[in-house]
């Protein structure tokens, strides 16, 4: 069996290193790790160690500070090495976190750390072709070695759940950590428009500005709050919704991603209502099983929310074409075939023979 040395200092139970395992594991993979005590120090102890050849080297997500100690093992053995960043640092300290202003020097520092980073890779993974777009135009990463893999979400967990009953009282759900991109202030401001005990506005999670959203909606009791439970009982929470809510802040990252509550959603067969994204313009663009909204525009939410509302009884098969969607693009085993292109492209880029399944 060939084996692929999983790179770093990763959270192996993070829901995407959960679903790339399985695939590699589906494809005839074994997957062994390298998990160093630091990530500085990660290649001094790789050369104490001296970990075993792999016949590919995978870099997980989040793991920046442990692609250049990947690399020279990739070198060295002479096998791809692929990287799966899932984000951009440049673009996180620079358009989320603004650490720094977008022409300024610390923000060009950044931009060159990584794209000499990911020049490393014999593939750079993206998870939707607007994120390869981005990574291809400021980072410098070649076109022939990006590719797209969707982060979808774990079967058969996020798995297809009965709706609730089409009558009132009917509810939204949003689930995440709290952040400004998630536009939770939008969802609020939607709410208001609906002081009505006939809807009922959740937010789950927990985050940075949850108790400022919380002040923000204390004068309406049908916008309510829900502290963050056990990731094995999502789906089932959701399923208890009438329509799931996406994300709604105008940001850079919003343009980029589809958030892991929207391949979550859309699998247990729940309609969403999500921000208009160039991030699904190479796979949900132009379905209006999705109500696409202006991100930003809290009254574009609330004219959506009541337009579903208006006829209840659609909403069950809303949710059944939504969760089509999400098999054509999105199912393990779009992800399956999507990988085993990864993993051809990662020899042919690296000038190797594929002797792997």
């Amino acid at each position: 069996m060939s084996t692929v040395l999983w790179w770093g200092r990763t959270e192996s139970e993070y829901s995407r290193n959960r679903i790339v395992r399985r695939l590699f594991e589906d494809l005839g993979w074994q997957v062994v790790y390298f998990h160093p005590f630091s990530s500085q120090l990660g290649l001094l102890e790789s050369l104490m160690c001296r970990p075993k050849r792999a016949d590919l080297l995978f870099v997980p997500c989040f793991r920046h500070r442990d692609i250049s100690s990947a690399a020279f093992w990739a070198r060295k053995w002479h096998v791809p090495l692929v990287l799966d960043p899932l984000i951009s640092a440049y673009e996180k300290e620079v358009f989320e976190r603004e650490k720094w202003p977008p022409d300024s020097p610390g923000a060009e520092h950044r931009r060159k750390w990584e794209s000499r980073l990911f020049a490393e890779g014999d593939v750079v993974i993206a998870d939707t072709a607007a994120h390869a777009h981005f990574f291809q135009d400021r980072l410098n990463v070649r076109p022939e070695n990006l590719h797209v893999l969707y982060v979808s979400a774990e079967q058969p967990l996020f798995s297809e759940k009965p709706p609730p009953k089409p009558d009132p009282p009917f509810e939204l759900l949003f689930y995440g950590s709290f952040l400004e991109l998630h536009g939770i202030d939008v969802i609020i401001n939607a709410a208001k428009q609906f002081n009505t005990p006939d809807v009922h506005w959740v937010l789950l999670g927990e985050g940075d500005i949850k108790q400022k959203m919380q002040i923000e909606a204390r004068d309406y009791p049908n916008i309510r709050f829900e502290s963050w439970i056990p990731y094995e009982s999502l789906p089932d929470r959701i399923a208890r919704a009438h329509i799931m809510l996406g994300v709604f802040g105008p940001t850079v990252l919003t343009d980029l991603v589809i958030p892991n509550k929207m391949f979550q959603s859309m699998a247990v067969g729940r309609p969403v209502i999500t921000s208009i994204s160039p991030a699904y313009n190479d796979s949900l663009e132009g379905f209006e099983t999705i109500g696409w909204v202006p991100g930003g525009d809290p009254m574009a939410l609330a004219d959506m929310v009541r337009t579903w509302l208006n006829a209840p009884h659609q909403l069950e098969k809303r949710g059944r074409e939504t969760r089509k969607l999400f098999d054509h693009y999105f199912s393990i085993t779009s992800l399956k075939s999507a990988l085993k292109t990864i993993i051809k492209t990662a020899f042919a880029n690296a000038g190797y023979d594929q002797t792997a399944p």
